[in-house]
């Protein structure tokens, strides 16, 4: 399987505690932040929760 690289692009403030549990739970704290996961349909999930704050790209 390949790896997606994920950046947090916007703030989970006010926003929805699912939301800011998700970004944690990926390893996401403040803006800027980059995370390197394995492109499994879980990891896809909590993508899928969160498009809004974040910006996903394919990494080989």
């Amino acid at each position: 399987m390949g790896h997606i690289q994920v950046q947090q692009v916007k703030s989970g403030i006010g926003r929805k505690k699912n939301q800011r549990d998700t970004l944690r739970t990926l390893g996401l704290k403040r803006i800027g932040d980059i995370v390197v996961k394995e492109d499994r349909p879980e990891i896809r999930g909590m993508l899928a929760t969160v498009p809004h704050l974040i910006a996903v790209e394919e990494v080989d």
